[in-house]
């Protein structure tokens, strides 16, 4: 509680409230809510105090186990377990590929009670036997079904194998989809379920619209957006590694800070452009989908998609990097003719048709029409308490 005043958090959020007692009574738990709504905080705080009345962590042993999809994605939820457990005699570390393994070796060796890994090195680690998994006592699945879009799953079983029968297991989801399901029958005993939002519905905090524009011009409309809206934080999704390389250096030669993350980027560069662009030193980050989950960027106020997903729930993961915890934020797409199939596919999915808007002197040469889309299950008409935008809500 001492750390969360720190952080300034003051209420928790409809997954934290449901999350957190559904954990501390020791049960498994299939919990999936909208990105940006504080998964994280809902388990890494009850994991916490959990941990913290138990006996610590034996050399080379670990307590509890997070498996997280991404890099970034571990390396935040480590963040999190160190602010959150601020104060408390536990340890915990982070492991995951594209850096040196000799560190993580030596802090493994040590023992600990709070491991975030992603799965690929966890499993190298296990293979030189530096981590024993014998009085693992929690696991948790972060982002699951990102998990299974990676191919992981067969990491994700292997894994499975070496863990003690008896522990309790909690899985963290955008979505309850049908292979979501499926994987959750595997691990899960009785699990709780808790689904706190309708699946794939983008955040009322968001502002969305598409701008309809020539794909040979996106470039052009992208750089008049930052510079004559003075836009100073804008996280630009490309479809393709090349594409993003081509338009971060783009923008550094009209003078916009910008830098380019992708997989094929070392760690060191990802980890470099990240703290750069959280730290404000550079404008623009273009991203490929690796970071369409998962990234906490605090108040990160513009997401703009230079190409639409081809899968349509990416949209909902990418325009969910802005409104987060509470804030509002805005969401544009540069859309050209060749992307109709792509637009339709996601504005069936969301059950809205996006608002088009046409910028000045960039008016395409084939136009877009917005086409009929199923109405959307009605919302809650329940309005925040007043000033309750003022709060900071407690963050993932």
């Amino acid at each position: 509680m001492e750390a969360l005043h720190r952080c300034g958090y003051s209420s928790p959020t409809a997954i934290q409230e449901q999350a957190i007692p559904a954990v501390l009574s020791g049960g498994d738990l299939m919990a999936a809510a909208q990105t940006g709504t504080g998964k994280t905080a809902g388990f890494i705080l009850p994991m916490l105090e959990i941990l913290r009345h138990g006996t610590r962590a034996g050399a080379g042993h670990v307590r509890a186990l997070v498996l997280t999809p991404t890099r970034e994605l571990a390396a935040q939820v480590a963040e999190s377990a160190n602010t959150y457990g601020h104060g408390l005699p536990l340890r915990s570390a982070v492991v995951f590929g594209g850096v040196g393994i000799n560190p993580q070796i030596e802090r493994l060796r040590r023992g600990v009670d709070l491991l975030v890994a992603t799965p690929g090195r966890l499993i190298d680690l296990h293979g030189q036997g530096v981590v024993e998994f014998r009085g693992l006592e929690l696991l948790v699945l972060d982002e699951a079904d990102r998990m299974l879009d990676m191919g992981f799953i067969n990491d994700i079983r292997k894994i499975l194998r070496w863990l003690p029968s008896k522990r309790q297991n909690l899985m963290f989801s955008a979505t309850f989809s049908g292979p979501i399901r499926k994987l959750a029958e595997g691990f899960l005993h009785q699990p709780r379920q808790i689904q706190v939002s309708p699946e794939n519905r983008t955040a009322d905090t968001v502002d969305q619209c598409i701008h309809p524009v020539d794909q040979g011009r996106k470039g052009a409309l992208l750089s008049h957006l930052i510079i004559s809206n003075n836009w100073q934080q804008v996280l630009v999704f490309s479809r393709t590694k090349h594409g993003a390389n081509k338009l971060a250096e783009r923008l550094i030669k009209e003078g916009i800070q910008a830098a380019a993350i992708h997989g094929n980027k070392s760690q060191g560069a990802r980890t470099r452009a990240l703290g750069g662009f959280k730290d404000g030193e550079l404008r623009v980050l273009v991203a490929t989908d690796i970071a369409a989950r998962g990234l906490d960027i605090a108040q990160l106020p513009h997401v703009v998609n230079m190409d639409l997903p081809n899968v349509p729930e990416d949209y909902v993961h990418r325009i969910g990097r802005t409104g987060r915890a509470g804030q509002t934020g805005h969401a544009l797409s540069l859309v050209s003719a060749e992307e109709r199939d792509l637009l339709k596919a996601i504005e069936r999915l969301i059950g809205a048709s996006l608002p088009r808007q046409v910028v000045p002197g960039f008016e395409p040469e084939k136009p877009i029409s917005a086409g009929p889309v199923e109405k959307p299950p009605a919302r809650s008409s329940r309005k925040p308490a007043p000033g309750s935008g003022q709060r900071r809500r407690l963050a993932r």
